[in-house]
């Protein structure tokens, strides 16, 4: 295993254990086969697991494993703050005090505001104190560093990472995201900060392996290193020095192994030119399946009316890039956590958008094919009543 330091020095496996999808028996997780993932992976050399207050099981698993093995000093908790429940300071210490329970632990190594989306639900949880609240728990040792989980635009990210001397961060980043959520410069604001960042969704969650389209699959398999597609989209993040450490949700014995071994060779800068040229000929064959030619640039933006068109048709394009439910699905989770209402259905028509967009994209229109698609009537409805309790 390799590592990449963080903030203070301390060193972190540049693969990390997402446990979010531990396996299950039944309705609950399989404990048994968890744990032996869990500790083959820790055995290898694995020091970073990854878990949230809202993962079903997840937080209790990981604390009943570590406990019989007796194994928490050797490993970094990291765990999450679930922002969009808070509603008062008091709330804060309830969760907090409840995940310390569950993970049978009186620190937590890596504490992150769950899921920010934009300013406003940073600015919340700062007028609920959190500020204060944080510098408390990491004074008397409770927590060890404090970040945040982003899902939102480039330029929210910028500005929360702006906003608050952070000690790490998570983004979803991937081959495919390289230019939409935080992307790339996301990425390299933080590390210029010299602030480590966590990648969450390296294969958005298993599509970039078990939905790659026919085309793309061949181009993989034909290619001499014989590599799969898993281990070249994370040989294509650790590529990056930028990239600290890599969360991968897994499951399976093999998937540790493999995973482990990809870790333990990669090399920062090992891509060649062919390499690189293999990965854009499978972003250009899962491209084919794309609706709108959106290469995430945000020359369109800002929208006089607050539309967010980039991500309107990343997530159009993801339901037929992978399925249907998952673009709406994330879709009408942006919008209805956003205090800025960002919906396709505030647009007027006014045509400054096409002014700006180098790919000459017909944006009114395709804003309207977008939103046909993205908002069937039970989802519109969905998002009204969430907004009405203001997350942010």
């Amino acid at each position: 295993m390799q590592y990449r330091q963080d903030k203070f020095g301390k060193q972190i496996s540049i693969l990390g254990y997402g446990c979010m999808r531990f396996s299950k028996k039944g309705n609950s997780i399989d404990l048994e086969k968890a744990e032996r993932e869990v500790m083959r992976a820790i055995e290898l050399g694995v020091n970073y697991l990854d878990t949230a207050y809202i993962y079903p099981g997840s937080e209790v698993t990981l604390g009943e494993i570590l406990e019989r093995n007796h194994c928490r000093e050797q490993v970094m908790i990291a765990t999450k703050l679930p922002q969009y429940l808070i509603k008062s300071r008091a709330a804060i210490d309830k969760y907090f005090t409840e995940q310390l329970s569950r993970l049978k632990t009186d620190y937590i190594d890596y504490y992150l505001m769950h899921m920010l989306t934009d300013i406003a639900a940073w600015e919340k949880l700062k007028n609920l104190g959190i500020e204060v609240w944080m510098a408390d728990k990491k004074k008397s040792g409770e927590i060890r560093n404090i970040g945040f989980s982003f899902h939102g635009n480039t330029e929210m990210f910028l500005k929360i990472l702006e906003d608050y001397d952070w000690d790490f961060c998570q983004i979803q980043y991937n081959y495919m995201d390289e230019h939409s959520q935080a992307g790339r410069k996301g990425l390299e604001a933080a590390a210029a900060k010299g602030i480590p960042v966590i990648i969450m969704e390296p294969l958005r969650g298993g599509k970039l392996v078990d939905l790659l389209p026919e085309e793309a699959k061949k181009i993989i398999a034909e290619n001499p290193r014989k590599r799969t597609p898993a281990e070249w989209a994370f040989r294509w993040l650790w590529n990056q020095p930028q990239v600290t450490c890599v969360l991968s949700g897994m499951n399976s014995s093999e998937m540790v192994e493999e995973n482990v071994r990809v870790a333990s060779e990669v090399q920062v800068g090992e891509f060649t030119k062919e390499d690189q040229l293999l990965i854009d000929k499978v972003k250009a064959a899962i491209g084919a399946k794309m609706k709108v030619g959106c290469t995430g640039c945000n020359y369109c933006m800002p929208c006089p009316k607050g539309v967010d068109i980039p991500t309107a048709f990343r997530c159009y394009n993801q339901m037929y890039m992978e399925n249907k439910w998952s673009g709406r699905f994330e879709y009408a989770q942006i919008i209805a956590l956003q205090k800025e209402m960002s919906d396709i259905r505030n647009c007027v028509e006014c045509g400054k958008c096409e002014q700006h967009c180098p790919q000459h994209i017909a944006i009114r229109q395709k804003l309207k094919d977008a939103q046909k698609e993205l908002q069937p009537p039970y989802l519109r409805a969905a998002v009204s009543v969430m907004r009405k309790f203001k997350f942010w």
